[in-house]
């Protein structure tokens, strides 16, 4: 009930938290969508803005409050021990009431969202168990303190019923994601578990690639446009809606990006609209498409097990509703090595028309690759399908770590946007030293610099960004940077001969199972005037570089301040 009105729940998972400047833009589209609430994962800086931004525009938001995951897994490689780590527990919880009593009283909360997928990602019964006094401690508390909005708590499937039910009474809504099929026989699923109390699907879309066999080049198949579109209508209206005890849907996910993820379940891919978008939209207000998507009918290729920077024949046949004309583009992914290559999509080298057909050249890779045909209309939609070949480079496969492709000119530092490392590794007497990496006070070109100041006087400090953040060496990471031919960046000093090392690379061969390809420093005296410096990388390995960028130095018997700018392979 909202208002002391019954509120059926249309949502989406919001994914443009941190594009503050675009929110009217954002929320004016929800509204055309027949939105009427959102799901956010966590809080941040934006948070305030974004609830005022939803309430201006009569939208209702389950904020999310994150609880650390218990291993390694989809959300962020964590892995907290909620059986020891005592302390840590205290500050979740001190955390999460922190933010209830910060926006209980905001008019866009709907309700609390506690914790995603947390019992799917922790190990043992043991942890599960402290994880559920922990989670019932805090959603006990939400309810003493704000009797306005009920607390949810959202798993995957059902993974966290049993536990729910023995040790969380004070949820009042289960939280479910589900994908594909799965919205339709959850009712009776949460029945055979005895479950009373009502549930949302806080996540849906298309089956998952976790629910799909892979072909025989290794790759799994991506269910077809038209699949995204109709499971959106027939789950809402069909496995959704009409269910007992069934409050609504989250639909995962109203956001864009170029990953991996984006064609298969968002609303946007680089910014195009992609069928889920318009599905939503029909779903929500019975309304059909105000432009439709380019249809693929045809996306094959001509040849299999084929050498890398072989030219192979596509057969690929599209249309479009409205008879406008299409624009062709050709990606490629591969589902091994690190996180980002795994999410990677690269754009491929391609020829031709539709009259004559197209071809493609494959890539310096080897094994096997999901290949992408992405079709535009003038409209800004995208049609996208996929299919899959087997690449041969001997060279590739004897390639040590798999990591992302970086091109070319690649950035390390540049505005402090969509850095690719993380300052993570803090190194020395680091505790004398605050990094402000949105520093404008002074700067060589752009908006922001990176303002490093040392507070002591004799202590020395490394700094670090590196991928993973806040690895040093034991989870696969880094870029390849191959073909870089020099490393730059501009630099300078509160004080003429500030003596620094600079340069990248961190982890050697042999300290730890996953390290740099290459280390390259250099001994500096840095002037209390800009200056470029530039380091020669022609003749050096850069297929896995996981420190973009590594400073060492000391105060040399006073405080100082540096200054970084532009750092860039290329």
């Amino acid at each position: 009930m909202v208002d002391a009105k019954p509120f059926e729940v249309k949502g989406v998972t919001f994914g443009y938290d941190n594009d503050v400047n675009n929110y009217e833009k954002y929320f004016q589209e929800l509204n055309y969508l027949g939105v009427n609430t959102i799901r956010t994962w966590g809080t941040g800086v934006n948070t305030k803005r974004m609830l005022d931004a939803a309430h201006s525009h009569g939208i209702k938001v389950m904020l999310g409050i994150w609880m650390r995951h218990g291993r390694a897994g989809m959300e962020a490689d964590d892995s907290f021990d909620y059986s020891n780590d005592e302390a840590g527990k205290k500050v979740m919880y001190k955390d999460a009431i922190e933010i209830v009593k910060k926006f209980k009283d905001h008019p866009a909360i709907l309700t609390w969202g506690v914790g995603n997928e947390v019992y799917l990602n922790t190990a043992t019964d043991e942890e599960k168990i402290a994880y559920s006094k922990l989670l019932e401690k805090i959603c006990s508390k939400i309810k003493e303190i704000d009797k306005n909005h009920p607390v949810t708590s959202v798993e995957a499937w059902t993974f966290g019923i049993d536990w729910w039910q023995k040790y969380v009474p004070s949820i009042d809504i289960y939280g479910i994601n589900t994908y594909g099929k799965g919205a339709d026989i959850l009712p009776e699923e949460l029945s055979k578990k005895r479950v009373t109390k009502p549930h949302v699907i806080t996540e849906f879309g298309v089956r998952g690639e976790w629910e799909i066999e892979a072909d025989r080049n290794g790759v799994k198949p991506e269910p077809t446009d038209k699949e995204k579109y109709d499971v959106i209508i027939t789950g809402y209206n069909e496995w959704i809606k009409p269910k007992p005890n069934s409050l609504g849907v989250y639909i995962f996910q109203y956001a864009s990006d170029n990953r991996h993820v984006a064609p298969w379940l968002l609303t946007h891919f680089k910014g195009m609209t992609r069928p889920q978008y318009w599905a939503i939209r029909e779903a929500y207000t019975g309304k059909k498409p105000e432009n439709n998507v380019p249809s693929i009918e045809l996306f094959q290729l001509s040849k299999n097990d084929v050498k890398s920077g072989t030219w192979v024949a596509v057969n690929l046949d599209a249309t479009d509703v409205e008879g406008e004309e299409l624009t062709v583009n050709f990606y490629y992914n591969q589902r091994t090595g690190s996180r980002k290559r795994r999410d990677q999509l690269v754009p491929l080298n391609f020829r031709g028309n539709f009259s004559d057909g197209f071809e493609i050249q494959l890539p310096q890779v080897n094994g096997g690759i999901k290949v992408y045909a992405m079709v535009n209309d003038t409209f800004n939609n995208v049609g996208i399908a996929t299919t899959s070949i087997s690449v041969i480079d001997e060279r590739a496969a004897k390639r040590k770590f798999l990591v992302p492709k970086a091109e070319l000119p690649f950035y390390v530092y540049r505005d402090n946007k969509n850095l690719p490392y993380v300052l993570s590794a803090y190194m020395g007497d680091y505790k004398t030293v605050s990094v402000d990496l949105n520093n404008t006070s002074t700067v060589k070109s752009g908006e922001t610099a990176i303002k490093i100041e040392f507070k002591g006087k004799n202590e020395w400090y490394g700094l670090g960004f590196v991928d993973p953040a806040n690895d040093w060496g034991d989870i696969l990471g880094g870029y390849d940077i191959s073909g870089a031919e020099t490393f730059s960046f501009w630099a300078k000093a509160s004080y003429d001969n500030l003596n620094v090392e600079i340069g990248f690379g961190l982890i050697k061969e042999g300290d730890k199972p996953f390290y740099d390809s290459s280390k390259k420093l250099v001994e500096l005296n840095l002037t209390d005037e800009w200056e470029e410096y530039t380091i020669n990388t022609k003749r050096l390995d850069l297929t896995s570089i996981r420190s973009g960028f590594v400073i060492f130095t000391s105060g040399q018997g006073m405080s100082h301040n540096i200054y970084i700018d532009e750092i860039v392979f290329e």
